[in-house]
C-alpha cells in the first residue's frame, strides 16, 4: 500500500513557497513561489528549505528526496534580484554567498539522495541547487534550459557553481558556460554529463521518485562522465588545466578590454577551487562574489537588468489602463529581406502561422529560404527533429499579392525606408485585413506618426475630416449641432461611420515602433502553439 501524507505543518494557508509530501518514503519538495510567475531564491524559500531539510534527516522512513516545481515552465530561475539592491557592501554580499552555499550544500550532505526533476528554466541558484544534487533528470522540452548568467549582472555564481560545475563537466565547458551565460537545452546538457537523464515532461515526476528510490536503495550509481583524449589532457592535470587558464584569460581580457571584472573574477575562483581544495574554493567565491557586488559594474548591470524587465512588462497603454495580450494566430510580412525573413523565422518557432508577402517570386523564394537555414541550425544542433523541422517550416508560405492576409490578426511591413512606400502597404494592407488586425512597422528611421499620416481615399477621407473636424460633436452624440439641419437618420448614419473611423484612426495610433520583431513578440504576441490541422492559411 502506498504511504502518502502531506505535510500539514509546512502547507500551510499563507502559502508556503515550498511544500513536501512523501509517496512510499520518497519526499517530494514542490517549489512554486505564490504570487511569483517564477521560482527564485528568497529568503522565504530559504528558510522552508531548511525547515524541509531538518524534517527529512530526522525522518528516518524518508528513503530519498526530489527537487520539483509547480511552475508551468520555470524549475528555478535563481537568486531574487531584489535582494542585491539591499546589499550595503561587500561584506553584505560575501554573508549572502556564504548563506547560498549553506544552502546549497544541504542537497550534496543530506541523509538522503536527492534528485532535481529539472522542467523549465534553471538558472543561477537554480542551476547551481541541481549540482549539488545526487542525480539529475531533466524533461525533453524546448523550454527547459540550464545556465549560470550572474557574468550578465557584473557578478560570479556564489552558492558553489564555480566549484560544482568544473568537477562534473570539465574545466573547459564549464568556464564556456560561466563565462558566456550561455543557455544550455536538455539533449546538450546529457551530452556533456551536466545532467544524467533526459525524459518526457509527462513522465518527469515519476521517474524522479523512481530514480531517488533506487538511489536510497543502493541500487543506482553515477557514472563520470568521459571527455575523451583532450579532456583528460586538459581538464584532469594541472599542467593542462594551467593552459586552459591562462587561454581563458587572454580571450576574457581581449573580449571585455578590462572593463568587465566579474568573468575574470569566476576564473580566479575556478582555478582556487580546482588547485587548492573545494572548501578554499568556495571561500574564494563567496570572497569575489561580494567583491563584485560592491562594483559599480555590477550595480549599473543590475540597474539594466529592471529597467529592461520593466520595458518588457510595459503594455505602452496609459497609467490605469489595462488590456489583455492579442493572441496572434496569424502573422503577415510585409517584404521577405532581411529582417522580413527574421520576423518569420521568429514567429513559426514559436508555432505561429506565417503569410510573407513580396513584389515577386525571387524574393519570396530567398526569404523562405533565409527562414529554412534558420530553423535547420536547429535541427543541426539536435534541438529539434526532422518530423519538427517539416512542421515549423509547413508553417510559413509566400504570396505576390495579399492572398492569406485576410484572417492576419498582425501584419509587421519590413519594407524599404522610403514613406511613399509605407503609405502605399499601408493602404494596400487596410483594404484586405479584417478590422481588428493591428499594421506594425519595422522602422528604425522614420517616426511611426507620419507612417500613421497615410491619406484615406475614397469615403474614407470624408470620415476622416469628419473626424479631425468636428470629432468632440459627432462622437459625443452632438450630431445636430455640428450638422446643422440634418435628420435622425442621417445623423445616426454620420455617427456610426464617425466610430468606424475612429477605430481606424486607433488601429493607426497602435503601431508599434519596434527596430526588430523581438521587441513586438515581447510587448503583444501570445502565441499559441500550432494545432494539427490547423496549417492551411491560404
Amino acid at each position: 500500500m502506498t504511504d502518502l501524507y502531506v505535510d500539514s505543518h509546512v502547507r500551510t494557508v499563507n502559502g508556503a513557497p515550498v511544500t513536501m509530501e512523501v509517496e512510499d518514503g520518497i519526499a517530494v519538495l514542490t517549489m512554486d513561489l505564490v504570487g511569483e510567475p517564477v521560482n527564485k531564491i528568497t529568503r522565504a524559500v530559504r528558510e522552508s528549505m531548511m525547515e524541509l531539510f531538518d524534517r527529512i534527516d530526522r525522518d528516518e522512513t524518508i528513503k530519498g528526496a526530489v527537487l520539483i516545481s509547480g511552475k508551468a515552465d520555470t524549475f528555478l530561475a535563481g537568486a531574487d534580484i531584489d535582494e542585491f539592491t539591499q546589499l550595503k557592501g561587500a561584506e553584505d554580499a560575501e554573508r549572502l554567498s556564504r548563506d547560498g552555499q549553506a544552502l546549497v550544500e544541504h542537497f550534496e550532505k543530506s541523509r538522503v539522495p536527492f534528485v532535481a526533476a529539472i522542467h523549465g528554466a534553471c538558472l543561477g541558484g537554480g542551476l547551481e541547487s541541481a549540482l549539488a544534487c545526487r542525480w539529475r533528470v531533466a524533461s525533453e522540452h524546448p523550454k527547459t534550459i540550464l545556465a549560470l548568467p550572474e557574468v550578465q549582472l557584473g557578478l560570479i555564481p556564489g552558492a558553489g557553481g564555480t566549484q560544482r560545475l568544473p568537477r562534473l563537466i570539465g574545466v573547459r565547458a564549464a568556464l564556456d558556460m560561466i563565462l558566456t551565460s550561455k543557455n544550455v537545452r536538455a539533449r546538450k546538457a546529457l551530452q556533456i554529463g551536466l545532467i544524467d537523464e533526459m525524459v518526457h515532461p509527462a513522465i518527469l515526476r515519476r521517474i524522479a521518485i523512481d530514480r531517488a528510490r533506487a538511489l536510497g536503495e543502493g541500487r543506482l550509481n553515477r557514472k563520470s562522465h568521459s571527455s575523451g583524449t583532450m579532456g583528460f589532457l586538459l581538464d584532469s592535470n594541472p599542467i593542462g588545466r594551467g593552459v586552459v587558464f591562462k587561454k581563458a584569460r587572454e580571450e576574457t581580457e581581449k573580449k571585455t578590454h578590462g572593463n568587465f571584472p566579474a568573468p575574470l573574477a569566476a576564473i580566479d575562483a575556478v582555478e582556487a577551487g580546482l588547485t587548492r581544495g573545494m572548501p578554499a574554493g568556495l571561500r574564494e567565491e563567496a570572497r569575489l562574489f561580494g567583491e563584485m557586488a560592491a562594483t559599480d559594474v555590477s550595480r549599473q548591470l543590475i540597474f539594466l537588468f529592471f529597467a529592461t524587465t520593466a520595458l518588457k512588462k510595459d503594455s505602452g497603454l496609459p497609467p490605469d489602463h489595462t488590456a489583455a495580450p492579442l493572441r496572434v494566430e496569424r502573422l503577415g510580412v510585409i517584404g521577405s529581406g532581411f529582417m522580413g525573413a527574421g520576423i518569420a523565422s521568429v514567429a513559426v518557432q514559436q508555432g505561429t502561422i506565417v503569410r510573407m508577402k513580396d513584389s515577386d517570386w525571387v524574393h519570396i523564394g530567398k526569404g523562405l529560404s533565409a527562414v529554412s537555414v534558420v530553423v535547420k541550425e536547429k535541427l543541426t544542433k539536435r534541438q529539434i527533429t526532422r518530423t519538427e523541422y517539416s512542421d515549423t517550416m509547413s508553417l510559413v508560405s509566400g504570396t505576390v499579392d495579399y492572398s492569406g492576409f485576410a484572417n492576419v490578426d498582425l501584419v509587421i511591413e519590413a519594407v524599404f525606408e522610403d514613406l511613399d512606400v509605407k503609405h502605399t502597404v499601408l493602404r494596400e494592407v487596410e483594404a484586405v485585413v479584417k478590422p481588428q488586425a493591428i499594421f506594425a512597422t519595422n522602422t528604425s528611421t522614420i517616426p511611426v506618426s507620419r507612417i500613421a499620416e497615410v491619406p484615406p481615399s475614397g469615403e474614407s477621407a470624408r470620415h476622416a475630416l469628419l473626424l479631425t473636424g468636428e470629432q468632440d460633436a459627432v462622437a459625443g452624440g452632438d450630431c445636430h449641432t455640428a450638422h446643422g439641419g440634418l435628420g435622425d437618420g442621417d445623423c445616426g448614419r454620420i455617427r456610426q461611420e464617425a466610430w468606424q473611423d475612429r477605430d481606424r484612426r486607433e488601429r493607426r495610433s497602435r503601431i508599434l515602433c519596434q527596430q526588430d520583431s523581438y521587441a513586438v513578440r515581447e510587448r503583444s504576441w501570445a502565441p499559441p502553439r500550432r494545432r494539427r490541422g490547423d496549417r492551411d492559411h491560404r
